[in-house]
């Protein structure tokens, strides 16, 4: 609280009468006067009694009598007035209490007036003498004395004053009423002087004790508080003032702590400062070298239980600078510390596997990179991916996808060995970083060890699961200085050991960026293509394989670019998937194959590929419906074909979607059967239109392969029975041909019959068989 500004007339309280610091600094005065009123009354008592026996000889008893009297009077009501005002720090004081406590001194003064104005002139030289050296003990007692009451001082003061010069001037004494005038205006300076000392003094002493009763609260709050609490030890570091809360956390009652060493309350039983934990020795030290300390980290013990504390202290020196001790405040930090430890660590190691995750990897990666640049030496980076995992994942739930995670890392974990890290990058991805790869058939060890044992079966939830690994390498700093580089490198390696099929580990050449750089480029180009269609659909005829009349076309998307020239569908469709741009692609091929199709002879279908992309999409069906809409094309002249991958995918999903456009009579058929996921579940479940015979079986079939023409009469019964059609794919030669005519197959598709072709000529053929029914 800062101190107001002090003038004279805020001092004797004759300015701002009635407002919240007049108020404030008359309480600070008056509520003193109380202590001050017995030496005003006994001062005044005192020279009362001097001036009558002064005068006795000279004045009428009656009126000595009568003097003294008004006097004891005025003082006695002036010292209950006075008293009443003592609490005046504690309430408001009203103006009229200011100004009867004034008057109380003024009618007091001016009844001093009485004996320099009537008494003196019966009086002699000396008895005036001893007249003026009273009044001016009782005008400096009052300044001394009653500093409490400013205006009243300086009124009893000036009127005194005031008489005494007048009493002088009248017997022609000049030279005394000059000194007598000097004596009054010195007397009121240094009346408004030691008041306004007096009042600086309660100001501060107020202040003290607003500053002391908010430390207090602050301290009351604190000691209320949940998890804080004060300590404090004497020089003995014995443990003195407990507060309940600190015994509470010591474990003792407050009695049984009182005294007792601290470090012994809160070190293992029977342990030596020798033997103390390091946080424990630092406090230890702090409180012997009498240092400060704060939010120190302790590694307490409190009967037989770890616990951590956080203390702040400070050492106490008395009022002759002597050292008393340490006084401090402390709290309970422990579930803090262990939820701090758990954040650290889960920023550090992935949650479901308990391996290093991808912060620890790129920090080991980073000292491995060092140490082989620091001893000229090789490190190495592993990625390493799971074969097949997805289709566990879709095919049972990502529970048991994790609970399999698990069982890879404890299997990755048991094959290392030293100087050498694992982690998981994310999903079903791991790294492991190998410190010194100075022999690089260690590295190949390392792979063919990976491969082998994560390829062995799983047992999970009672499912006998298999999954392969690939792995990709890249060394360091051969092939990358820095992290980010080595881990794109290594990536690389990895993109081309899946791309072989899976099961396989290859090392980083750097032919695998001009690889990578190429397939920017044709990403970059295929996303150019969709906008500037630069696509166009080829027609291959599906032909009756007894009359060998057409009966359908396959719509096949083919893509003439630019700046790549052509690029085949093996090439780009399998980016497309990768990137998803065959979504917008299939939605075009859709469109367009719908329109071609309303050109051609009613009872001529159209197939059309579907990707598991699209079919996945929530509104595939929409798109159907808008695509035969637009067109006009009748949906019994549309049939989806799609592959055995949608369902490892997500079963659930393609049989909904599948199942909408059958519900609105396009048909469906089943694409290379076979090669894939083969389950007849799939032929269970959707009613499929046809059943499409892989290439691979056909050519198998034509060189007389026993398993291949056992496959095709098994399907070809199966369609049959399930009333479906089978197509044979990959037809060359009029023997194959003759061939799958006489294993059943209902049609046939193939380079015998005709090559994918453009519109116009699709268009053509209809008109040439036009033209041979006329002749005929």
């Amino acid at each position: 609280m800062a101190q107001p500004n002090l003038s004279a007339s805020a001092v004797l309280g004759l300015r701002n009468q009635g407002d919240a610091e007049w108020v404030r600094l008359r309480g600070l005065q008056f509520s003193a006067l109380a202590g001050q009123t017995f030496h005003r009354v006994y001062a005044h008592a005192v020279m009362a009694v001097l001036v009558a026996q002064l005068y006795f000889e000279h004045i009428s008893l009656v009126w000595l009598v009568g003097w003294v009297a008004a006097l004891a009077l005025i003082n006695f009501r002036g010292t209950r007035f006075d008293r009443s005002l003592a609490n005046t720090d504690r309430r408001a004081l009203q103006p009229t209490e200011f100004f009867q406590q004034t008057i109380n001194s003024v009618v007091s003064g001016m009844l001093w007036s009485v004996p320099i104005l009537f008494f003196a002139p019966l009086g002699s030289a000396g008895d005036l003498a001893a007249l003026l050296l009273i009044l001016a003990m009782l005008t400096l007692g009052s300044i001394t004395f009653y500093s409490a009451a400013p205006a009243a001082v300086a009124s009893l003061t000036a009127l005194v004053g005031l008489a005494t010069a007048t009493h002088l001037i009248i017997f022609e004494m000049w030279f005394l009423a000059v000194c007598s005038g000097f004596f009054t205006v010195t007397a009121l300076l240094g009346t408004i002087t030691v008041c306004r000392t007096f009042l600086k003094a309660r100001l501060a002493e107020c202040n003290l004790a607003e500053k002391e009763e908010v430390v207090s609260l602050l301290l009351r709050e604190f000691e209320e508080n949940e998890a804080d609490w004060l300590w404090e030890i004497d020089t003995n570091r014995k443990l003195r003032s407990i507060s309940p809360r600190f015994a509470f956390a010591l474990g003792y009652r407050q009695e049984e702590a009182e005294g007792k060493p601290l470090m012994e309350l809160i070190s293992s039983k029977n342990c030596k400062p020798s033997d103390y934990a390091p946080s424990l020795r630092e406090l230890a030290g702090r409180l012997k070298h009498r240092e400060n300390f704060s939010n120190l980290l302790v590694h307490v013990t409190i009967n037989g239980d770890e616990r951590w504390w956080e203390l702040s202290g400070t050492p106490m020196r008395d009022d002759r600078d002597r050292f008393v001790g340490f006084r401090g405040v402390g709290s309970d930090v422990t579930e803090q510390r262990e939820s701090s430890e758990k954040i650290a660590y889960l920023a550090r190691y992935d949650t479901l596997t308990s391996l290093p995750n991808r912060l620890q990897l790129h920090e080991a990666l980073g000292d491995a990179l060092s140490y082989a640049a620091q001893w000229r030496t090789r490190c190495a980076l592993m990625m390493v991916d799971l074969d097949r995992f997805k289709a566990v994942n879709d095919s049972l739930g990502h529970m048991t996808g994790d609970k399999l995670l698990a069982q890879v890392s404890s299997r990755l974990q048991s094959i290392l060995g030293k100087d050498q890290m694992c982690g998981r990058l994310g999903g079903d991805e791991f790294a492991i970083v190998i410190r010194d790869a100075s022999n690089s058939d260690r590295i190949e060890d390392i792979a063919r060890k990976v491969i082998a044992t994560l390829s062995e079966p799983y047992e999970v939830d009672q499912h006998t699961l298999y999954v392969g690994a690939s792995v990709g390498s890249a060394y360091g700093p051969r092939d990358g200085d820095t992290v980010e580089e080595l881990m794109r490198n290594a990536d690389l390696a990895l993109y081309r050991a899946k791309d072989t099929g899976g099961g396989a580990h290859c090392r980083f050449e750097p032919a695998l960026h001009a690889s990578a750089e190429e397939r920017r480029r044709l990403e970059a180009s295929l996303r150019q293509a969709i906008l500037s269609d630069e696509f166009v659909l080829h027609y291959q005829p599906v032909v009756d394989a007894r009359s060998e009349k057409i009966v359908s076309f396959e719509a096949l998307v083919r893509w003439n670019s630019p700046e790549h020239g052509f690029v085949s569908p093996g090439k780009f469709i399998p980016l497309a998937e990768d990137t998803r741009l065959i979504v917008p692609i299939g939605r075009w091929v859709l469109q367009q194959a719908c329109m071609e199709a309303r050109a051609w002879p009613e009872h001529v279908k159209v197939n059309v590929n579907v990707s598991p992309e699209q079919l996945l999409e929530p509104h595939f069906h929409e798109e159907v419906i808008e695509a035969l809409a637009t067109s006009g094309l009748r949906p019994e002249r549309l049939e989806v074909e799609v592959t055995e991958s949608i369902f490892v995918r997500d079963a659930t999903t393609a049989r909904n979607s599948l199942e909408q456009i059958m519900a609105l009579g396009c048909s469906v058929a089943l694409d290379d059967f076979g090669t894939g996921y083969s389950s007849l579940g799939y032929l269970r479940t959707l009613r499929f239109s046809t059943i499409k015979v892989d290439r691979s079986f056909v050519q198998g079939a034509a060189q007389k392969s026993n398993e291949s023409l056992a496959i095709i009469n098994a399907v070809v019964a199966m369609a049959k029975s399930l009333d479906m059609t089978t197509t044979a794919e990959g037809v060359e030669t009029p023997e194959e041909a003759e061939l799958i005519r006489n294993l059943g197959c209902d049609k046939i598709q193939g380079f015998y019959f005709g090559r994918p072709m453009v519109k116009e000529d699709a268009r053509r053929l209809f008109k040439r068989h036009t033209r041979q029914l006329k002749a005929g």
